[in-house]
């Protein structure tokens, strides 16, 4: 089977950063289902992983989580899924990568691909809307009020992957006052569109632009990008006993200052649960046929925002080079070998 990776980590601009090559096609076993690859996206991780890990010598490294495919096999103790099923997912960091014509994943983290999205735009969501959902329910606990605090949220970086199906999530399950981050025209533009109350531009100190909102302090603050720039402002906005939330990995975080406000610290990886095969590793499959069946509903839109073309190593550059430029809105998709 056709597939993408490297044998060495290098920028993205070396020749040999991301190569066409072929790899044996894979069986499944236990709860696992081999799916048929149609379309995945792009995600920061993929970057980061390709800059940095380096492969067993001879080995090669198959990048790719978000995939939309169809169930080609099923293992002995799979029970969830069928072979012909249109399934979409992102899945586990530790296991081989969705740029694959054929890709083996536990079924557990898998969910039913929304009937109403073609398979590029189902392959923009998954990622995104475990790593949203999990910090916002799981995490954050948002449905669970601040006492005498707004019940708002700040999401830093809302135009990106994660920042814009969070603002969809919260919109369509809870009664947040939804406050997003763009600094772009355009990208001010997307997050209203997808239904932000309210944006301010994280180049400008953020907090008296919360205040000029008039809501009050907000309950909660979830941050996915450049969150040590912005760690000052963001202990200075929001409100005591409040909820802050990170995904990025800033190069120190000093914790120290949320003391004052009793400030509550929570970090989210979507793949732990996968990568350590948690008791409740389920509730993956659980979120994403709830994702599935809001977008079916009308109460979610795909994040896809351009689709590069075929799955190979030229268009997955062009993918990997815009998401480091940090000018991505939305998600890039691949479609077909």
């Amino acid at each position: 089977m056709r597939a993408i990776g490297y044998q060495n980590p290098q920028p993205i601009d070396a020749a040999t950063a991301l190569v066409d090559f072929d790899l044996p096609r894979p069986e499944p076993a236990g709860r696992d289902i081999l799916v048929a690859v149609k379309a995945v996206s792009v995600n920061p991780v993929d970057t980061k992983i390709r800059a940095s890990a380096k492969p067993a010598d001879g080995e090669w490294k198959v990048l790719g989580w978000d995939a939309a495919g169809v169930v080609t096999a099923v293992g002995p103790e799979a029970t969830l899924f069928k072979p012909g099923d249109a399934v979409f997912y992102a899945g586990a960091i530790n296991r081989s990568g969705t740029n694959a014509e054929f890709h083996l994943v536990n079924e557990r983290i898998v969910g039913k691909k929304p009937e109403t999205l073609d398979f590029p735009a189902a392959a923009a969501l998954p990622l995104t809307s475990i790593t949203a959902w999990e910090m916002l329910f799981d995490r954050l606990d948002v449905t669970r009020p601040v006492p005498g605090a707004a019940n708002a949220i700040v999401i830093i970086g809302g135009a990106g992957g994660v920042g814009s199906i969070a603002i969809q999530i919260a919109r369509a399950l809870t009664d947040l006052t939804v406050i997003a981050t763009a600094s772009r025209p355009e990208t001010q533009d997307w997050v209203k569109a997808l239904g932000a109350h309210h944006v301010i531009d994280h180049r400008k100190p953020l907090a008296a632009q919360v205040e000029a909102l008039g809501l009050g302090e907000p309950a909660f603050v979830f941050s996915t990008t450049n969150t040590g720039d912005h760690l000052g402002e963001i202990v200075e906005l929001i409100a005591p006993q409040g909820r802050f939330g990170l995904i990025d990995d800033p190069k120190e975080l000093n914790a120290l200052p949320l003391k004052r406000k009793s400030i509550s610290l929570h970090w989210e990886l979507m793949f732990t649960r996968s990568l350590f095969a948690t008791a409740d590793i389920e509730k993956q499959h659980d979120l994403l046929n709830r994702i599935s069946d809001l977008v079916d509903a009308g109460k979610i839109k795909s994040t896809l925002n351009e689709n590069f073309g075929a799955i190979n190593a030229a268009n997955l550059k062009r993918a990997h080079a815009l998401i480091e430029s940090g000018r991505a809105k939305g998600k890039i998709v691949l479609a077909g070998f």
